[in-house]
């Protein structure tokens, strides 16, 4: 459907043949290749990245930071079935994720912060020094 009662009343068609195609093949807005959603909000010393990746211990997931970007990595099992068992319904992914995020500024990779719970993963990534605002002193002649 490209018009929509929404506010944006014009969909953009790509992205009506992106939904079609994962319509048809059976991809969810969750796929591999977008997974996990991140949330970021941003103030003047660091920027706040959660996401939401259950079924997963802190072990299982790799953070690396590199300039500009952070990159998450991890895997979640499959459900293992005993014998005589199949499945009636399986929607919760499996296997391997990788998400890289570019951040306009440069991280100070020491000094970030992870935290883990319930699910919910907590990233602080702090600016470089060189990339915060500084104040400037104005002096009168």
């Amino acid at each position: 459907m490209l018009f929509s009662n929404s506010e944006n009343w014009f969909r953009d068609p790509w992205d009506e043949f992106d939904r079609m195609r994962r319509s048809l093949w059976g991809l969810s807005s969750g796929s591999l290749s977008e997974f996990p959603s991140v949330n970021m909000w941003v103030s003047s010393d660091d920027t706040v990245v959660t996401t939401e990746i259950p079924g997963l211990d802190p072990e299982d997931i790799d953070i690396s930071v590199a300039g500009r970007t952070v990159t998450l990595k991890g895997s979640r099992k499959a459900d293992e079935l005993q014998k005589g068992e199949s499945f009636h319904r399986r929607e919760r992914w499996n296997g391997e994720f990788s998400k890289t995020i570019e951040l306009p500024f440069n991280i100070e990779a020491d000094n970030v912060t992870a935290r883990f719970r319930k699910g919910v993963l907590y990233l602080t990534l702090p600016k470089a020094e060189a990339e915060r605002p500084r104040k400037i002193e104005i002096k009168s002649n």
